[in-house]
């Protein structure tokens, strides 16, 4: 089976301000890092259903964020997440884009699924947008997975450099879920401490300012992949940020192509042997172009490799 990757238009038209990180480039970068790899198949991302969204944030809540939406020009939700006309549809597409590639997945359509999606989700919690995310793509992932019968436990994987704040708020007590996240600290949102642990489910890795990719293989080795084994998940989702990589602007970790690589390799062997290889992922952060097509093109190379 194939690996796909879901995308849509409607993510371009989601405008947050010419001078911000988290720009229309993005998507389009990471689409041409894929270019020339084979066994690839590209579909379209639906919209999420409002049963989807609400089994994370309130109905109250979404419908606000509705009508925040400007006819023209952007608004301000906070001082880094902003809205412009369109922004509504673009993360109904990054949020229906992952619940369609578990659908795939698990009606055995495909293996694996990178999610080529913006805006991102992991900062929005159940009743706040924030930190560039208006809805939390992959908790509502993972609740989707959970509301089929087959899946009883689900693994998320956040590599992201910022602590995925709202999806451990999400989860922290739901011991059907897993989370494990590494991240640079101190760094935004200050959350992630090592001893933040919500009911046993969850496991933050901080990295210091400077640690690369010695670092990093070390606490996946020798934390957080075993966890995940433990845990034995019927489904991993990973939310894939790409702003550890040495090259990003916002932050300090020193990450290279071949650490994603790596972790995703690592991820999908994991898988192998817990969930019948099934793995879908999400972009989530990555603000350089240049490392954010080669740090996602090596990602989707791990999760098209098979066999240990």
């Amino acid at each position: 089976m194939s690996t796909i990757i879901i995308q849509h238009d409607d993510c371009l038209r989601h405008n947050p301000g010419a001078k911000h990180p988290e720009s229309v480039r993005r998507t389009q970068a990471v689409m041409t890092g894929l270019e020339g790899l084979k066994h690839l198949q590209v579909l379209p991302a639906p919209l999420a259903t409002t049963e989807q969204i609400v089994r994370v944030h309130p109905l109250e809540f979404w419908m606000g964020l509705k009508a925040q939406e400007p006819s023209e020009g952007i608004v301000s939700i906070d001082a880094d997440t902003f809205m412009s006309h369109g922004s509504i549809n673009a993360t109904l597409r990054a949020s229906g884009g992952l619940c369609f590639a578990i659908d795939q997945i698990l009606g055995d359509q495909a293996l694996r699924a990178f999610c080529v999606v913006r805006p991102p989700g992991h900062h929005a919690e159940p009743e706040r947008a924030m930190g560039f995310c208006l809805l939390n793509n992959v908790a509502i992932g993972a609740l989707h997975a959970l509301a089929n019968p087959a899946i009883r436990r689900v693994a998320i994987i956040d590599f992201d450099v910022h602590h995925g704040n709202g999806t451990q708020a999400v989860f922290e007590q739901n011991p059907d879920v897993m989370f494990i996240s590494s991240h640079q600290q101190p760094l935004y949102p200050g959350t992630g401490h090592s001893e933040e642990i919500g009911c046993g489910n969850i496991l933050n890795m901080p990295l210091a300012p400077g640690d690369g990719s010695k670092a990093f293989r070390k606490v996946w080795s020798t934390l957080g992949l075993p966890a995940i084994h433990t845990f034995a998940p019927d489904l991993i989702l990973v939310s894939a940020g790409f702003d550890a990589h040495l090259r990003d602007p916002l932050a300090q970790l020193e990450l290279q192509d071949q650490d994603y690589r790596w972790i995703t390799e690592e991820i999908c062997g994991l898988a192998e042997d817990s969930c019948q290889g099934r793995v879908a992922s999400i972009l989530e952060g990555g603000y350089d172009m240049e490392a954010l097509a080669s740090a996602s093109r090596s990602h989707v190379q791990g999760l098209t490799r098979t066999g240990r």
